[in-house]
C-alpha cells in the first residue's frame, strides 16, 4: 500500500526524501551558492559534519545534487532537478517570513545574519576598490559580537577576526534590530532613528551602505 501510493503521488514521494532534518536548508544553501563543504558547513553551523556528509550523499544519490572533483577540490553541485527547487525554497521563505512570527531571542544568530549578508552584496554599489565594514553586535554573547565584510570587486569575505584592513565604515547595533532590517521587517531609516543601529564613517560611505546589502526578502516584499 505504501509503494503503491507513493508511486502515485509524487508529494508523497517528495516528502519521504525531504522530510529529513535539515534537508531543506541544506537545499537552501545549495541554491545560494554554496558549493564546498567548509562554506555549507559555515551556512549551517549547527548542523554536524557527520550528518551534513550523510544528506549531500542522500541527494547525490537522489539526483539532487552532483559531486565534482579536480584533484583535492570537491564541489556539490545542483542538478537541473535540484536547481528546480529553487522556486519551493523560495516559496517557504514568503510562507516563513508572513507566518510563523516575531524571532525569538534563541533565533537571533550573528554568524547566520553575516554569512547571509555577505553573499548578497551587491558590489557594483560599492564606491572604493575594498571596503572594510565592521559590525559590533551590542547584545550578542561575547565570543561573537564582532565581524568584518571585507568587499572587494571580485570577492566578498566575512571574518570574526580582525582581518588587519583599516575599517572604512563601522556599524554598531542591536543583534535583533539588524536582523529584523535584513528579514524586510524595518527599515534602515527607522532603526538609526530609533538609536538601534549607528553608522560611523565618511558621509559618503554611510549614506550608501543600505544600498550595499540586497536582502532577498526585502527585494520580493518591494519594501
Amino acid at each position: 500500500m505504501g509503494s503503491s501510493y507513493h508511486q502515485f503521488c509524487p508529494v508523497a514521494k517528495a516528502m519521504e526524501l525531504f522530510d529529513e532534518r535539515w534537508t531543506m536548508l541544506l537545499v537552501r544553501e545549495l541554491v545560494l551558492g554554496s558549493e564546498r563543504f567548509n562554506d555549507l558547513r559555515r551556512g549551517l553551523p549547527r548542523m554536524s559534519p557527520s550528518l551534513l556528509s550523510t544528506r549531500l550523499h542522500q541527494l547525490t544519490t537522489a539526483g539532487i545534487v552532483r559531486r565534482v572533483t579536480d584533484g583535492r577540490d570537491v564541489r556539490y553541485v545542483l542538478t537541473p532537478a535540484g536547481r528546480d527547487l529553487e522556486s519551493v525554497v523560495d516559496a517557504l521563505g514568503d510562507w516563513g517570513s508572513r507566518w510563523t512570527g516575531r524571532l525569538g531571542d534563541e533565533d537571533l544568530d550573528p554568524k547566520l545574519l553575516m554569512w547571509d549578508m555577505h553573499r548578497h552584496v551587491d558590489r557594483s554599489a560599492i564606491p572604493q576598490e575594498r571596503v572594510v565594514v565592521h559590525f559590533a553586535f551590542t547584545d550578542a554573547p561575547l565570543g561573537s559580537r564582532r565581524w568584518w565584510l571585507v568587499v572587494t570587486a571580485d570577492d566578498v569575505d566575512v571574518c570574526d577576526v580582525d582581518p588587519g584592513f583599516e575599517v572604512s565604515v563601522a556599524v554598531t547595533a542591536e543583534l535583533r534590530a539588524l536582523t529584523e532590517i535584513w528579514r524586510g521587517e524595518r527599515c534602515w531609516s527607522d532603526v538609526l532613528r530609533s538609536g538601534a543601529a549607528v553608522i560611523d564613517g565618511p558621509v559618503t560611505l554611510r549614506r550608501t551602505l543600505p544600498d550595499w546589502f540586497v536582502s532577498p526578502l526585502v527585494a520580493k516584499s518591494g519594501r
